[in-house]
């Protein structure tokens, strides 16, 4: 698949959640992992967060200089139609990227939820069914920040 604003940005966006979880788990001297092993886990996380910065920079300058795709089709049939496109139709490409910040957000505490142990398999069942539609609306995110870039570049010709 080729990379596009918002897959990346996308990218970025969950590093920064698990950047944050793994955060508190020291914080809150979590017994899951050692310290040690959550302090290297926060050191590969920098390392490729700070690629997947570079890479952004590079992907925006190669698409204003007309070098590149700006957008990935997806091929998903999985999703009912219902659920495609229920997203806040921004002009704002910083709207539209916290809104994909709250969409991953989202998925990550309903993903969360779905690996409970103490809870029912109707539980369960109820909280996947939500995911479905919530990763919809991640995409759907995703497809914006592409629109809403493919949009400038074409204003600046």
């Amino acid at each position: 698949m080729a990379e596009t604003l918002g897959s990346l940005v996308d990218k970025l966006t969950i590093k920064d959640i698990r950047e944050y979880h793994i955060n508190q788990m020291v914080v809150l001297k979590d017994k899951k992992f050692p310290k040690k092993e959550l302090t290297g886990k926060l050191r590969a996380l920098k390392r490729q967060k700070d690629e997947i910065i570079k890479e952004i920079d590079a992907f925006v300058f190669a698409a204003i200089k007309g070098k590149l795709s700006l957008k990935d089709e997806k091929l998903k049939i999985y999703n009912d139609l219902k659920d495609v496109g229920r997203i806040v139709i921004t002009k704002s490409m910083g709207e539209a990227i916290s809104g994909l910040a709250r969409a991953n957000l989202t998925l990550w505490h309903l993903e969360d939820e779905a690996r409970r142990k103490d809870v029912t398999l109707a539980y369960i069942g109820k909280i996947k069914k939500q995911i479905d539609p919530a990763n919809q609306q991640r995409n759907d995110y995703i497809d914006r920040i592409d629109q809403l870039l493919e949009e400038k570049i074409s204003s600046l010709k």
